[in-house]
């Protein structure tokens, strides 16, 4: 019995200098990030920090804590933030928002508001910390912009997990439930569609120029070389949408390649945009005419096949020019 309550004093006693050999060094660690971030002209400020978790976890709490990208000008203010993770198992960490933070870019600010916004991240054993695989959960979204627009989800989830073998490369997915776009707050109420979207998921794969690691946030932002939307699907009311496609992206960040969208009732599409009042009628009677008749040329005037292309920075429908290609960037 002695020997079995030595033992057990003696790994009592090692444990806990191994939690405090932890804790010891996240407190330089994240002292040296905070101060070389300074040093590079960011504000990065908290007005506490704490480690708690005692013997088994490493719980981090910074209460009113500002992060500002000068080279970005994308600010980042909450009123505190968690990284929770258990401490033998140091490679997968918990994140915990708060229900309301900020987030200023230099065209705009947001406001986000949640009843609960969580993240799961596992990172390799590398010197650069580097993704392997996230899990993103919001409850009760709500996204309000000083440039005027908002945004509600009842759940949001979002996956992002690096493919074995490639270089840069991830599988994305994205499920929403009672998502309500800026659109569903100003239209008029004689149009005949609910306030949110009853479907709105996603499967994509994206390559990177370079992995996504803790220089995501220190550096700059990886920027994506090439999508595969394997399928996103849109449901609002009797509107559905559906796309697939791949494209390349150039180092301005402007797509080569195709996508084709299904749209079924897709005359619901033109009375959500005459209800936005951002297009003049004779425009979108001119669309609806040539579209109409796209429709019956396919065989079923309530459902088009859209083949959309882009090349020389320039979006065609078919043959068509109708708009420049749009730019996908990272800022």
């Amino acid at each position: 019995m002695k020997r079995l309550a030595f033992l057990i004093i003696f790994a009592a006693f090692v444990w806990s200098g191994f939690w405090a050999v932890g804790f010891w060094g996240l407190n330089v660690g994240l002292d040296a990030w905070f101060k070389q971030r300074r040093a590079e002209g960011w504000v990065a400020e908290f007005d506490e920090r704490s480690i708690l978790g005692y013997p088994s976890r490493f719980d981090i709490t910074f209460e009113n804590l500002s992060l500002a990208d000068p080279d970005t000008s994308v600010a980042w203010e909450a009123p505190f933030f968690q990284i929770l993770a258990l401490s033998y198992r140091p490679n997968h960490v918990i994140a915990v928002w708060p229900n309301n933070q900020t987030l200023a870019t230099p065209t705009e600010k947001l406001t986000l508001r949640t009843k609960d916004m969580r993240a799961s991240l596992v990172l390799l054993s590398d010197t650069n910390l580097s993704l392997d695989r996230t899990n993103l959960s919001i409850q009760n979204l709500a996204l309000n912009s000083t440039a005027g627009w908002q945004l509600t989800a009842q759940n949001l989830d979002l996956a992002l997990h690096s493919v074995p073998d490639t270089a840069a490369t991830y599988r994305v997915g994205l499920n929403t439930k009672e998502l309500a776009p800026n659109v569903a707050f100003r239209m008029p109420a004689d149009v005949n569609l609910p306030r949110t979207f009853s479907a709105l998921n996603a499967r994509l794969t994206a390559k990177f120029d370079r992995p996504l690691d803790r220089t995501t946030i220190e550096e700059s932002r990886p920027q994506p070389t090439a999508l595969d939307l394997e399928l996103a699907e849109i449901t609002w009311g009797e509107l559905h949408l559906n796309a697939a496609g791949q494209v390349t992206l150039d180092k301005l960040g402007y797509p080569t390649g195709a996508i084709t969208i299904r749209a079924v009732n897709w005359r619901e599409i033109l009375n959500i945009a005459r209800a936005s009042g951002q297009f003049s009628s004779d425009v979108l009677n001119t669309v609806e005419s040539a579209l109409d008749l796209i429709s019956k040329l396919s065989g079923n005037s309530n459902e088009l096949d859209l083949p959309l292309t882009f090349e020389n920075n320039t979006t065609r429908l078919g043959p068509v020019p109708i708009a420049p290609a749009p730019r996908i960037r990272l800022r």
